[in-house]
């Protein structure tokens, strides 16, 4: 889960997998370059929460965004985010890959807020947390999302070389 990341301890990882994180309702967040194994950790975190009994639910941010934005044209946005919230764990993946519209952020925050405190959420970025004003396009939404995120939350700066272009040169 943990080999090809060199950021990141074998021990900060086990640790996660005693799932203190989630029964204190924090959350998790992997920032680093593409390819430097946050989807990787996020989840064996996931695979390994779900073999201890908890509920999880692995997303694109993307797919989350869509998922969102259908409910709230069917005016069933509140009873998707109630669907949601009855995950232990929610793991986005790819958050700040591609820009939000303003209604995909307003639900985004939605989301964020009705889990805050109540579920855990891991967050895998390439992004760092100044910069997420530009792929929600809007500060005034981007600080309230990051302040509850990173409220109780462990963050993960992950670097190294991209495991798959190290492959390619190899191959």
């Amino acid at each position: 889960m943990y080999r090809h990341q060199t950021t990141v301890t074998k021990r900060q990882i086990s640790q996660l997998l005693d799932f203190p994180f989630i029964d204190e309702r924090a959350n998790l967040v992997f920032i680093g370059p593409p390819g430097v194994g946050k989807t990787h950790l996020a989840i064996g975190i996931g695979q390994e929460a779900v073999e201890a009994g908890y509920k999880v639910l692995f997303i694109t941010a993307l797919a989350l965004v869509e998922k969102l934005e259908l409910a709230e044209i069917k005016g069933e946005l509140k009873k998707q985010i109630t669907t949601l919230q009855k995950f232990d764990l929610l793991i986005i993946d790819e958050l700040g890959y591609l820009p939000m519209n303003r209604q995909a952020r307003y639900n985004l925050f939605q989301l964020v807020n009705a889990l805050y405190e109540y579920r855990s959420v891991i967050i895998t970025t390439n992004k760092d947390f100044t910069a997420w004003g530009e792929f929600f396009a809007d500060d005034n939404v981007a600080v309230p999302i990051v302040d509850r995120l990173i409220h109780h939350s462990h963050v993960f700066m992950l670097g190294g070389e991209s495991y798959r272009l190290k492959h390619k040169r190899e191959g």
